[in-house]
């Protein structure tokens, strides 16, 4: 499912871009889910809620925080998210390049345009599907990029991904996290899964991973420290 979200401080253009866009996507696999008034508001949500959108339309000339001015924000946490400007002046294109922007649409935008951007977005996800992790929580749907995570753990019935930026819980087992997760992470203890890409030290006992100091248990100290060594080595993918 491509996520998609709209920001413009102008309601009437908001509703046009999505009365264009639901005349065009595939209701079954594109889907409007949210809408923002403001740049600043934009940023402030995306920030809490990591991986709820794969896709923004983001208007360039607001009041306040401009189109620009929250794309750069929403780099500083977020890389990932396909960013599509919408403008009614050329000059601002080149701008885009400079926050990672997919594209940009001029106003207003024409059905063929949307198509195309949805299409693009369509393939970059599907392209990106292996390297992402994705869970649901009481908070909604999440969708990390791997290389993103620095390390699992679990608690019970529970497991958290901790991030850079913080910590997601969900239910599920270790076990089932790993496989989805890839040779990248490497089971250091009953409860700890690491990606060797985060790996600071491992002293054999320890491992610090994303500032953290973790515990590497007897049973897993050997074969944990092969595929450490592989993985930072580039042997593992």
């Amino acid at each position: 499912m491509l996520r998609i979200a709209l920001c413009d401080d102008e309601a009437n253009a908001r509703d046009g871009l999505r009365l264009m866009l639901e005349r065009v996507m595939d209701e079954d696999t594109q889907q409007v889910v949210y809408e923002f008034s403001s740049g600043k508001n934009a940023v402030s949500w995306l920030k809490k809620h990591p991986g709820e959108i794969d896709l923004l339309f983001l208007d360039v000339e607001m009041d306040g925080m401009n189109g620009m001015e929250a794309a750069r924000e929403i780099r500083v946490f977020n890389r990932s998210l396909m960013i599509v400007f919408v403008t009614g002046y050329a000059e601002y294109v080149f701008d885009g390049y400079s926050v990672g922007a997919m594209d940009y649409l001029m106003k207003p935008a024409g059905a063929g345009k949307l198509e195309e951007v949805l299409e693009r977005a369509a393939r970059q996800l599907e392209q990106e599907a292996f390297r992402m992790f994705v869970f649901k929580n009481g908070d909604g749907a999440y969708r990390f990029p791997l290389r993103e995570i620095c390390y699992f753990y679990s608690d019970r019935r529970k497991v958290t991904a901790v991030t850079a930026d913080g910590e997601y819980s969900f239910y599920d087992k270790l076990d089932q996290v790993a496989s989805q997760a890839g040779g990248r992470f490497i089971r250091i203890h009953q409860r700890y899964l690491v990606n060797a890409d985060w790996v600071e030290r491992f002293s054999g006992s320890e491992v610090s991973v994303g500032g953290d100091v973790l515990p590497v248990s007897r049973s897993m100290k050997e074969e944990a420290a092969k595929k450490l060594a592989r993985a930072m080595l580039g042997g593992a993918k």
